[in-house]
């Protein structure tokens, strides 16, 4: 008989979640908030259902989920269920492997959620929510946001900081979108029949990320202890000498905790125009001649295009270019402008096709040109159902 299991995928503004018997996907379901009210979207082979929900409803999101495949009779009963994948974004070498989460997987994350309490806070409170609905015979699998960076070798994993202090305090370099990457670098090797040597893939969604992938392997990404470091994204900081940390923190008069939330929510896009996260509101309002969006904008590409001039020197050029995520996916502006003067790396775009393609996998490279560009689609939840199917 085919397993009947539920995948949970959390984020600080949104949660998604999806039932698969055996291989296939039956049902999903999203919550997110709109405007002050909490959503939730449903999805069978039926059709989509969007609908307003108690707040109580979104936080014990897995309740209303039991019952509704129920009432659906995608199973008759909870006992139907066999197990439960959830996302875990967590730093520490423990957390470099799937694993099945049992009483010292909880005790390391709790230790783990002083690190990065806006990522896994979320996937724990589930973890207590799915605990609840099943008790404590429902195995759930935690599957590591950062395990397919555990191939990233030394002299990209270690700050400069004192060795005997990294190794002592378990700092160094994690990394995370693993599961993306996983997914998309998956789906190149099928679109193309088989995965170039040298592969840079970038992740450009809320948080975003570029990642150096050599035969399959990840080699070096941008993100590093947590998912602060390296590119602006849409409220994080990115990159910043520590010296303007401490400055920040002595003339804001912020303590560290404090600073933690400003550098995750004040920051990056929002942070640099003033106005908005979005990129799609920063390019409407750069267009109406707005300077501080326009900068945003500008430093956004700035970086990135940074970030791919290290990951294509540390692979020793680049074979292919993935573009994944919100932005990769939909937004032909700024593929064209991360895209731009790259031909000295081979990178040469097709105006014409980009113009033409929005939201769906497609190879925006020029015929002929040295280096391949594919937009693919990133399924973090198919790649987080096969990996707790494996468990």
């Amino acid at each position: 008989m085919e397993k009947k299991y539920l995948i949970v995928n959390t984020g600080s503004a949104s949660k998604k979640y999806a039932f698969y018997e055996g291989a296939k996907k039956v049902y999903t379901a999203h919550f997110e908030m709109e405007g002050d009210s909490f959503v939730v979207t449903e999805t069978t082979d039926k059709g989509s259902e969007k609908k307003v929900i108690e707040k109580d409803n979104y936080i014990g999101a897995v309740g209303l989920i039991l019952d509704s495949l129920i009432e659906k009779q995608i199973i008759s009963k909870r006992e139907d269920m066999d197990l439960v994948g959830v996302r875990i974004v967590a730093p520490g070498e423990y957390f470099l492997t799937n694993r099945l989460i049992d009483d010292e997987y909880l005790k390391m994350a709790e230790a783990a959620l002083q690190k990065v309490p806006l990522h896994l806070g979320p996937a724990l409170d589930e973890i207590k929510n799915i605990k609840k609905f099943f008790g404590d015979t429902m195995p759930i699998a935690g599957v590591s946001d950062s395990t397919f960076h555990a191939t990233i070798p030394a002299a990209s994993k270690y700050y400069a900081i004192p060795i005997k202090d990294s190794r002592e305090l378990g700092l160094q370099r994690f990394g995370y979108h693993g599961i993306s990457v996983q997914s998309v670098v998956s789906k190149a090797a099928e679109t193309l029949g088989t995965l170039p040597e040298k592969v840079i893939v970038c992740h450009l969604g809320g948080g975003a990320s570029v990642t150096a992938v050599k035969n399959g392997q990840s080699i070096d990404t941008s993100m590093g202890f947590t998912p602060l470091e390296g590119l602006v994204m849409a409220t994080r900081v990115g990159d910043i000498d520590p010296g303007a940390v401490l400055y920040l923190s002595e003339k804001l008069n912020k303590d560290f905790k404090e600073l933690e939330g400003y550098f995750n929510n004040e920051c990056g896009l929002l942070g640099l125009s003033g106005k908005s996260s979005d990129i799609r509101e920063l390019l409407e309002l750069e267009k109406n001649g707005d300077a501080d969006s326009a900068l945003a904008l500008e430093t956004y590409v700035n970086r990135l295009k940074g970030y791919i001039g290290r990951m294509a020197a540390i692979l020793g050029g680049v074979d292919l270019l993935i573009l994944a995520g919100t932005v990769g996916e939909r937004s032909i502006i700024m593929r064209n402008r991360i895209c731009s003067n790259l031909e000295f790396l081979g990178i040469e775009l097709d105006q014409d096709i980009n113009n033409a393609s929005n939201g769906i996998d497609v190879e925006l490279s020029k015929a002929g040109s040295k280096t391949k560009i594919l937009v693919i689609k990133t399924d973090e939840m198919e790649e987080i159902a096969k990996i707790t199917n494996n468990l």
